[in-house]
């Protein structure tokens, strides 16, 4: 069995942060080891929320307990979301080399939480400044979403040439692998949406057909990167981790429009995700 050490936010109620990745994970079949970086009574999405992000002290000593188990070489990845500040998110980037020293074959996968499209960044000051220059170069795969990938590289991505350039570009500064979790642009088909995986052994898209919420659900990307990364540490097939992974999203996005809420209905489309219905092939670009 796989091990996860997923770092992220938490809230209450809702399903963000670790609420959207730990359940998919474990459903999966992953152990998910939660380190939980906030503590919120509902996601920001509500405009009003209680509770208290955690220092990185606190943060840090939650990892050396962990570490005073002797379990780090049995973790398979580090997964990181949202960080809160720039302390936590040094206690994040130090503690995925913690893990990657104690096992080699460790994979951190970087999910760089900062904003995205119509509501712009969404993190405390400082906050992308430390992912684009410490985060970027720690991870082996990262999953932005397309306002980050923008970010992150200086460029926009208004075509699919566009996107190859800004994944390779990423790239270029230490990620081995690069998912986009959420490609719209301007030479596809409007009714879809698509995801983007690129990396050394090629690049792959996929789409799937764009259902309007409104509002849209919170956490779809913290949820995508869980499932994406459940499946490529299963068998490290780049392809098959983005299929698989936009069915599950495909099939939980149908549930939570089906029953009306604005909340991801991630127990209720639990044996949709793990056997979706309905599959979509990714096509080979390079």
């Amino acid at each position: 069995m796989k091990t996860v050490l997923t770092i992220q936010s938490h809230v209450a109620y809702g399903y963000v942060g670790n609420r959207a990745a730990v359940f998919p994970l474990q459903r999966l079949g992953i152990d998910a080891v939660a380190v939980n970086t906030v503590q919120f009574s509902n996601h920001t999405g509500y405009g009003a929320w209680t509770g208290q992000v955690f220092t990185a002290e606190h943060i840090a000593d939650v990892v050396d307990g962990i570490d005073a188990r002797g379990v780090l070489p049995t973790f398979d990845a580090v997964l990181s979301g949202y960080m809160g500040d720039v302390g936590l998110g040094q206690v994040i980037v130090e503690t995925a080399a913690r893990v990657k020293a104690a096992n080699p074959k460790a994979v951190y996968c970087c999910d760089p939480v900062m904003g995205d499209v119509g509501r712009g960044f969404f993190v405390r000051p400082g906050l992308p400044e430390f992912i684009k220059e410490h985060a970027v170069p720690a991870a082996d795969l990262m999953t932005p979403n397309q306002f980050e990938l923008e970010y992150l590289t200086d460029r926009t991505v208004s075509t699919l040439d566009d996107a190859l350039a800004a994944t390779a570009a990423l790239r270029a500064r230490g990620p081995r692998l690069v998912l986009v979790t959420s490609l719209t642009r301007s030479d596809a088909d409007a009714d879809s949406i698509e995801m983007l995986v690129d990396g050394t052994d090629g690049a792959w898209l996929v789409a799937t057909p764009r259902l309007v919420f409104d509002p849209p659900p919170n956490g779809s990307g913290d949820a995508v990167a869980a499932l994406f990364l459940a499946h490529y540490l299963t068998a490290f097939d780049p392809a098959d981790a983005l299929e698989k992974a936009a069915a599950a999203i495909f099939a939980i996005f149908e549930t939570t429009k089906r029953m009306g809420t604005r909340e991801l209905q991630l127990i209720a489309a639990q044996d949709d995700f793990v056997a979706p219905k309905r599959r979509f092939t990714a096509t080979r670009l390079r």
